[in-house]
């Protein structure tokens, strides 16, 4: 028998999610960036020189997609490409001083976000909260690393290596 919706933790899990994106968005709105754009000022403020690949990764988008994410954020003024010093084929992403501002500007927002929707918690129950969860997304990242029905994709890499050396 399956669990109804309210009991069930994928659920949950995925609503609360959704709507902590749905809250943050509306409260950034006046901003005038996606989410999407928002995610990689975030993901390169705390790490420059990403590159377009790692970028995609991120956002589980195609490297097409991720490119042309990058140069909508180039031509707004927010991103500057720099070319990898090992690498020719390579550019790593930096932010501008205006994608620096509109991080200052955000972060704020986003964090209040999150102190709003757990503020009903205690701090003791926040800390655990971040533990379990912190538990289960590593649970989740050694899935889809290793897992070929997680990631297709690697999943074939791997097979095909093993077929090989057998």
């Amino acid at each position: 028998m399956a669990p109804d919706d309210e009991h069930y933790i994928g659920y949950t899990f995925t609503d609360v999610a959704r709507l902590l994106r749905t809250v943050f968005e509306r409260r950034v709105r006046e901003f005038g960036l996606t989410r999407a754009q928002w995610t990689v000022i975030a993901r390169i403020y705390h790490r420059q020189g990403l590159s377009q690949s790692d970028v995609a990764d991120i956002l589980e988008i195609e490297k097409a997609s991720a490119g042309r994410l990058i140069d909508r954020m180039e031509v707004k003024g927010w991103l500057q490409r720099r070319d990898d010093a090992s690498d020719r084929r390579v550019n790593r992403l930096h932010l501008t001083p205006a994608a620096e501002r509109l991080h200052a500007a955000i972060w704020p927002l986003a964090e209040a976000t999150v102190d709003t929707a757990l503020g009903d918690l205690s701090l003791d129950e926040r800390r655990q909260l971040a533990k379990l969860m912190t538990r289960v997304k590593g649970k989740l990242q050694a899935l889809a690393e290793h897992d070929p029905e997680a990631n297709p994709g690697r999943g074939e890499d791997t097979r095909d290596q093993e077929a090989r050396a057998l």
